[in-house]
């Protein structure tokens, strides 16, 4: 078992988790305001559902050869794969949480704002709490998407040992030696860690309260 690439996969997986949560539900709020162009960037922020990993991972390549931030390259570097990992989480972070937000009933924040309470109120109290399911749901998906991810961090970080080589690149390794023992023994793992997460996904956060009340009677 490569203990150092599942501990760099967990690494990964938890930055992009604690950068990534906060701009997604800011982006999910936000996007309920937007008028004509809205589709628009909705249709960007998805993109990374639909593009090949090797293209998205060859436009990150290109543009971030060449650049650094405080010294240390984008290129074959953690910094760079966080990076990445942020770009291709975009919409396992925001959709969950945007449907959350669309799924507030408009005449509960009506009440709010004839109650006096400010914007920056109705979304702290109001809609954060209604909208959890929505929240923990992205987070969930979110940290089994990177913890999966091979082509995009393979792209731009390579398959340096420490630093940019995470499970799914090790077992691309070990595939590429032979070793099927190591290879299985990751594999089984991520499989185990990814039916987990979208289980809970599934199931605990997304069950509607008509549905658990139901359940009850």
């Amino acid at each position: 078992m490569d203990m150092e690439a599942i501990l760099l996969s967990l690494k990964l997986a938890l930055w992009t988790l604690a950068l990534i949560l906060p701009f997604g539900v800011w982006v999910a709020h936000s996007l309920q305001k937007l008028g004509k162009s809205r589709p628009w960037i909705e249709a960007a922020l998805a993109l990374p559902l639909v593009l090949p990993p090797t293209v998205l991972g060859y436009y990150l390549l290109v543009g971030f050869s060449g650049k650094s931030i405080f010294g240390i390259p984008l290129v074959f570097s953690f910094t760079g794969i966080l990076i990445a990992s942020l770009i291709v989480n975009l919409p396992f972070a925001i959709q969950p949480i945007q449907r959350a937000f669309e799924s507030i009933n408009p005449e509960i924040r009506e009440a709010a704002q004839v109650s006096g309470l400010s914007n920056w109120q109705i979304f702290r109290l109001i809609e954060l709490p209604l909208a959890w399911r929505g929240i923990t749901s992205a987070a969930v998906l979110t940290f089994a998407h990177t913890l999966g991810e091979f082509g995009v961090v393979l792209m731009v970080g390579g398959a340096i040992p420490g630093e940019t080589k995470t499970v799914s690149i090790a077992i691309y390794d070990k595939v590429q030696s032979f070793d099927t023992t190591g290879a299985g023994a990751l594999s089984l793992l991520l499989l185990g860690v990814s039916l987990i997460t979208i289980a809970l996904s599934y199931g605990v956060f997304g069950r509607t309260p008509s549905r658990d009340k139901g359940r009850r009677v």
